[in-house]
């Protein structure tokens, strides 16, 4: 059974949860632009992307960010967009309306309470959502959520790294990192484990000095210890079998 997840005290997703703030700025653009535009191929348009690369403030993903590789933006140059979209269509807090998304009732209900719509949107997005089908086929990431959150709970209360995690969790020593198995494993952990963890802000990545293809340090947010009561809580190590 997965980890309940939760907001049990008062604090603002909007401040910590790139995923949460980007719904709630996409309904709100909806509601004062009569829709989101989509393509005939069913896309949102560019200049939603455009919008959203400024606005959304997603690590990784500003416009500062992409605009570095790409001269126009598409929807498929900002990945943020896929799970914004699909989660708040799933979740019918928006609907596609004559070539456009149009924010719906219970949208505009749950994006005036943050914390309400993290709460729904929480345990859909992390442990129902297909982050990455590629990668889960690829690496066979264990969906054993439990396991996953109380080894981070531990690991991340100094910041952990990728390797550090694939140690812990598989036993996989650092040298081993240039073999196949490696590889596809922690592709798959990195892309269906820790990035949705940082997508919905309950992780954060540490890129101080960092250039564009290296990897940081992982820390808990706020958000963490406020959505999540876990058994490794008052535990120094946990033992992985």
């Amino acid at each position: 059974m997965e980890p309940r997840i939760a907001l049990n005290r008062d604090i603002d997703p909007l401040d910590h949860s790139p995923l949460v703030r980007g719904m709630v700025l996409a309904m709100s653009y909806a509601d004062a632009e009569g829709g989101i535009g989509l393509t005939k191929s069913g896309a949102i348009n560019r200049r939603f992307v455009h919008w959203a690369a400024e606005r959304f403030v997603w690590p990784g993903y500003t416009s500062k960010d992409l605009f570095i590789v790409n001269k126009v933006l598409n929807e498929r140059d900002m990945p943020p967009l896929w799970p914004v979209q699909d989660v708040l269509l799933h979740l019918k807090l928006m609907r596609r309306y004559k070539g456009t998304l149009r924010t719906t009732k219970r949208g505009r209900a749950l994006g005036a309470i943050p914390r309400q719509l993290f709460d729904v949107v929480a345990p859909v997005y992390l442990y129902r959502y297909v982050h990455d089908d590629l990668a889960q086929n690829r690496g066979g990431v264990i969906d054993n959520w439990r396991v996953f959150l109380n080894v981070i709970n531990i690991e991340a209360r100094t910041g952990c790294t990728i390797p550090r995690l694939m140690e812990v969790l598989y036993r996989w020593p650092p040298e081993a990192r240039y073999e196949v198995a490696y590889q596809d494993t922690r592709f798959a952990l990195k892309a269906c484990i820790v990035r949705p963890l940082c997508w919905l802000g309950l992780l954060w990545e540490d890129r101080e000095g960092l250039g564009m293809f290296d990897e940081g340090a992982y820390h808990k947010t706020p958000l963490w210890s406020a959505a999540l009561k876990l058994e490794s809580d008052a535990q120094a190590t946990i033992h992985v079998v």
